[in-house]
């Protein structure tokens, strides 16, 4: 019997902030068989910051220059910088047979599921607006106008969940539950016709 898809799947993960995308993520690299993608932007490197590590840093002519040669597969306008997913590296992990993971916003997530309709999209979410909400005021770091900011947007991102193929819910202290879940959507999704186009002309020969 044939094993499941062999090439790399694109995982692409949104949230809002408080979602606790990067702990849950950080469960599903552990495991291995997963990569973060790492994206480019125009701003400039913050303290502490690796170009290739953190983002790979270029300057605004650089990035419009790749869009132009369609070398990132998505990108988007943010704060008057560009942020996207360089094209190539993400081919060459998906083709060493590597899952890669794309923690991008939900206008991201669109660009990439029109060019990549085989794309694993997931929403992570808390269980309730409430439990987001205290999430977002036990950090301690935000001001109360910030606050109210990210729970508008937070609203805004929910409101494109059916455009996702699954949402996955962070309930507190059980992130790495959350993790498990993606692993195996994952799975599954190894054995959906998806993911076999060429079955039908492959199979007999």
């Amino acid at each position: 019997m044939p094993e499941a898809n062999k090439k790399g799947l694109l995982i692409v993960v949104s949230g809002p902030a408080g979602s606790g995308k990067g702990t849950v993520l950080s469960h599903l690299l552990k495991a291995g068989g997963y990569r973060c993608s790492v994206s480019a932007t125009t701003r400039a490197p913050r303290p502490g910051e690796v170009n290739g590590v953190n983002y790979h840093f270029l300057t605004r002519e650089a990035f419009i220059e790749r869009i132009a040669r369609d070398e990132m597969l998505e990108y988007t306008e943010y704060c008057g910088n560009y942020y996207g997913t360089p094209k190539k590296e993400a081919e060459e992990v998906l083709a060493s047979g590597c899952n890669l993971i794309l923690e991008i916003e939900v206008k991201g997530a669109a660009n990439v599921k029109r060019k990549y309709p085989e794309a694993v999209t997931i929403m992570l979410l808390p269980p309730t607006g409430e439990v987001l909400e205290a999430r977002l005021r036990g950090r301690g770091t935000e001001s109360e106008e910030v606050i109210q900011e990210r729970m508008a947007q937070a609203r805004n991102e929910i409101a494109q969940l059916r455009h996702y193929d699954y949402v996955v819910y962070n309930y507190d202290n059980r992130a790495e539950e959350a993790a498990d879940i993606i692993r195996r959507i994952v799975f599954a999704e190894g054995y959906s016709t998806v993911h076999h186009p060429d079955i039908t002309d492959t199979y007999f020969a």
